[in-house]
């Protein structure tokens, strides 16, 4: 029995980044001799264990043959005279390929049968073998190496074999949890942008979001858009949530804000009269083939409806800003409005030339809502009620106090930076 660290544990030491998680492949091995040594089974597909004390993965070295479409359509082999050549050769990425001996610390020699150091020194992302084409996910996962590593590039052979594969129809057997599983790693990365802008490259975008891929050569206003092309906004966007290191609910709600741009009638461009409403349509259909998770979908369905309102609530006044608290239901989950607010923020960032602009409507917005939710709701449903009012005409009530409140705090608003009389 020999063991190796293998796949992103050395591809990141051998890189200079944080090393989280370390994957070992177990080689000369059989399941009966795993157990014997405490390890716990866990894998359902192949050969994979648990360490008694770690509880690190450790699989059998393994090869893989296609016989079937789409993800599971494969038969593995797993046996003592598997070899370490053999099953580094069935990943995707050379740089994936690079295995090492179990004490390895970061210096000394690697085995690397694939080319994977050159490749990393080169910032080349490049497939390993042919083997590359039987399983579509890989797709993904290139695109998410290229969003999570900037400096590289994909080989003009690899792009050529992924785009072959889309025409095949390869990409039309993913799985949603898989799908949603890569977007939602690629859409954490350094740039999420370059995950999207390869998707397109090769043709799977269209296939995978065409809600996203049609908005390549839509044109907008050039008065707020400077970057005029509604696709490229989208990318700036998501890239500028990444700079302001926002979770995966705003970045999901960055990437469909503006899904409605896409179907906008030609004779009203670059206008896009309607596409809140639009967007928000066109993302439940993504939440629901990618299955998307509830707080993702109720987040960014608040986004693509009201970032237009938002953009320009410094001209609403108290019982306007009441309303759009209202429709983003911000007075019982004011942190979920919080991230509302800073996809407005990105939004309003990821232009052309406007990315170092503050925005002003967050700030502002958040001490709105902190005035209307000072308000003691108990007291005032109290005097309603001595009053005779119920059911919804405590509601009003309470409303018409928030509304007061917000008479106020906008006097207030509108008196500061004004010099005493």
């Amino acid at each position: 029995m020999q063991i190796y660290m293998v796949g992103g544990a050395v591809r990141d030491r051998l890189l200079g980044r944080p090393v989280h998680d370390r994957d070992w492949v177990v080689v000369g091995a059989t399941p009966a001799q795993m157990l014997a040594q405490g390890f716990t089974p866990v894998g359902r597909d192949f050969p994979v264990f648990l360490h008694p004390q770690t509880h690190e993965e450790y699989a059998l070295a393994r090869t893989e043959r296609q016989s079937g479409r789409g993800y599971r359509g494969f038969s593995v082999h797993s046996s003592p005279d598997v070899t370490l050549e053999q099953d580094l050769a069935r990943r995707d990425l050379t740089i994936n390929s690079i295995a090492a001996d179990a004490g390895w610390t970061g210096a000394g020699a690697v085995f690397d049968p694939y080319g994977g150091v050159r490749d990393l020194k080169a910032g080349v992302l490049r497939h390993v073998t042919d083997a590359f084409r039987e399983d579509p996910v890989r797709i993904l996962r290139v695109a998410r190496f290229a969003a999570r590593l900037p400096r590289f590039r994909v080989a003009p052979e690899t792009l050529q074999l992924m785009r072959a594969m889309v025409r095949a129809g390869e990409v039309d057997h993913l799985v949603p949890e898989r799908i949603w599983q890569e977007i939602s790693r690629g859409l954490m990365e350094t740039r999420p942008s370059r995950m999207f802008e390869l998707l397109r490259a090769c043709g799977a975008l269209r296939r995978l979001l065409p809600e996203l891929d049609r908005l390549w050569g839509v044109p907008q206003r050039a008065e707020y858009h400077p970057e005029v092309d509604t696709g490229i906004h989208a990318m700036l966007v998501l890239d500028m949530a990444a700079r302001l290191q926002a979770p995966l609910a705003v970045r999901f709600a960055c990437l469909c804000h503006d899904f409605g741009k896409g179907t906008t009638p030609a004779h009203l461009l670059p206008r896009h009269l309607g596409h809140e409403e639009r967007s928000a349509q066109l993302l439940q259909a993504v939440c629901q083939r990618w299955r998307v998770p509830a707080d993702g979908r109720e987040l960014a369905e608040v986004v693509a409806r009201e970032h237009g309102n938002i953009h320009r609530s410094d001209a609403l006044g108290a019982a306007a800003l009441l309303r759009l608290f209202e429709r983003c239901d911000a007075l019982r989950k004011p942190e979920r409005f919080a991230q509302v607010l800073w996809a407005c923020e990105c939004d309003a960032r990821g232009r052309k030339g406007l990315q170092e602009q503050p925005y002003a409507p967050r700030v502002r917005l958040q001490a709105a809502l902190a005035a209307a939710l000072a308000v003691p709701t108990a007291p005032v449903a109290q005097a309603a009620a001595r009053r005779g009012l119920q059911g919804p005409e405590v509601g009003r009530a309470i409303a018409q106090a928030r509304q007061q409140a917000l008479v106020a705090w906008l006097a207030t608003e509108e008196n500061k930076g004004k010099p005493l009389s």
